[in-house]
């Protein structure tokens, strides 16, 4: 029987991206509805356990951007949470619904402008 202590447990920091005062993942899952907000506060705490080990099909690195991307599936309702890595910190991003197979340039340059900020 293998056992675990509480303090074995490695537990990676996430940090929710500000602007002026205001997270904006926390506003985006604001706008959810309850049982989104679950799956959705669910996939950070994982993130917040397993970090990067996490791996497919939940989180997954987009190139050539220092950035990563939380992958929410509930039903037939997808979400990403646009992340970066700094300093063994989750820096949280962007979110958004996700509506097309890839991810709009648009969602990736709303998270480059915020990135920079960092």
């Amino acid at each position: 029987m293998i056992s675990a202590r509480w303090s074995d447990v490695i537990v990676h920091e996430i940090i929710y991206y500000e602007e002026n005062n205001k997270s904006l993942v926390v506003e985006f899952l604001k706008r959810q509805n309850p049982k989104h907000q679950a799956k959705i506060l669910r996939e950070i705490d994982l993130l917040e356990e397993f970090g990067l080990s996490l791996g497919l099909p939940h989180i997954r690195k987009i190139i050539n951007y220092g950035l990563w991307e939380l992958r929410i599936k509930y039903s037939s309702n997808i979400f990403r949470i646009l992340f970066t890595v700094k300093d063994n910190k989750f820096i949280l991003i962007h979110g958004f619904p996700k509506k097309t197979d890839k991810i709009s340039k648009r969602e990736i340059n709303i998270a480059l402008k915020r990135l920079k900020n960092i």
